[in-house]
């Protein structure tokens, strides 16, 4: 953890220098005046060492818009595949990641596991996609990351495929992309969908595809209090958002529980030795930690909840959902209710519930449909939809 905190301080670094005193971004707008420089400007990129089959990656940062729309900085990593650019470019492929914390030295840009995290990331290289993988705000830069603050997490991911074409240079990549991502990451993946074409216009969506998706949030936190996954969860969301909303946790959590959040808060998780090692602490939060029979009945918590629950996507936007059966953290009936809710809105859904598996393993196994979805996407094929069926 302190080689990630050295990191993070270096990216730190690379913040204050891109949003105040110099830049590094290639555009003589963000030289002069990097604060008001276009969302997803390049201000800065690093390569990184070990990247795989061939590839180079880069640990990247760049301009995002912030909850109050003010200019931020985010981090990330864009990893290029080898080979000639074919013509037309490249499509580009944007990985949206699971939780790995709430804090800055929790960017899995900044983790040993960088490569290895990105679930289908030699099947994209081999296809020919240019992968940006964000951050999101607060991790790898300064300040709370708002975790599973929908606007924020789309606007990041977004911006990273714009970053991911500006360090292409002209003619590498095409403006079209697909958003993958799992969890948190399927969460900020459906945002994605929703704010792509009032955020990003310059930007051709091709699809979304989410594994076990957070989606139904106040079900979700409420579900899962009785696992040491939900637990996590649940005190993460409070700690962020009490932070970023100003929302007061000491209303909808028991006092002698405020240390134990703090803790899990401060500490990150980059592999399932993390997971585990959290337990310890997790025990510590049995259901009773909350002082509330549901955080949904109380203000301003509900309409949080609210406002960070994805709806539905427009129509023309084709979707992938993959679900664990075994998954005890995003429960299958919550995915599947929320795939019907697409349904009923006219989006095509193909929808992928892969018995025996849980939360943890449903990205690395619904990668390889997930990405010959994705390619079909970019193919022209017409989405198929299994609407209706079991």
């Amino acid at each position: 953890m302190q080689a990630a905190a050295s990191r993070s301080g270096r990216v730190a670094g690379a913040l204050m220098v891109a949003l105040g005193l110099a830049s590094a971004a290639p555009s003589a707008e963000a030289r002069q005046a990097p604060g008001r420089a276009a969302p997803g400007t390049l201000l800065d990129a690093q390569p990184l060492p070990n990247a795989p089959d061939g590839a180079t990656a880069y640990r990247v940062l760049y301009r995002s818009t912030g909850l109050r729309g003010e200019p931020i900085a985010v981090s990330g990593a864009i990893i290029v595949p080898a080979g000639p650019v074919p013509p037309g470019g490249r499509p580009v492929v944007a990985w949206a990641h699971p939780t790995t914390g709430v804090v800055d030295k929790c960017a899995p840009s900044l983790a040993r596991v960088l490569y290895r995290s990105i679930q289908g990331l030699s099947e994209m290289l081999a296809r020919g996609y240019i992968v940006a993988a964000t951050d999101y705000p607060g991790l790898g830069t300064p300040g709370v990351h708002p975790y599973l603050v929908g606007i924020s997490e789309g606007r990041a991911v977004l911006d990273s495929v714009r970053a991911a074409r500006q360090l292409a240079g002209p003619g590498g990549a095409t403006n079209a992309f697909a958003v993958w991502g799992h969890s948190q990451g399927g969460h900020a993946a459906l945002f994605t969908g929703i704010l792509a074409r009032g955020y990003a216009p310059d930007l051709s969506l091709a699809g979304v595809a989410a594994a076990a998706p957070a989606t139904e949030l106040a079900t979700l936190m409420m579900a899962d209090l009785d696992t040491s996954g939900g637990k996590n969860l649940t005190a993460m969301t409070l700690w962020s958002w009490s932070q970023v909303y100003g929302a007061p946790m000491t209303q909808v959590v028991v006092p002698s529980a405020l240390p134990v959040i703090d803790e899990l808060a401060n500490e990150c998780i980059e592999t399932v030795v993390d997971v585990l090692e959290r337990r310890g602490p997790s025990k510590a939060l049995d259901r009773g930690f909350l002082a509330v029979d549901n955080l949904a009945d109380r203000e301003p918590w509900r309409g949080l909840l609210a406002r960070n629950t994805p709806g539905t996507l427009p129509p023309r936007v084709p979707v992938f959902l993959a679900q664990g059966a075994a998954d005890t953290l995003v429960l299958p009936r919550v995915t599947q209710d929320y795939r019907e809710r697409l349904c009923r809105a006219g989006s095509p859904v193909a929808f992928d519930l892969v018995p025996g598996v849980g939360h943890l393993s449903i990205a690395r196994d619904a990668a390889p449909a997930a990405l010959d979805w994705i390619g079909d996407r970019f193919a022209g094929e017409p989405a198929p939809s299994n609407c209706g069926a079991p």
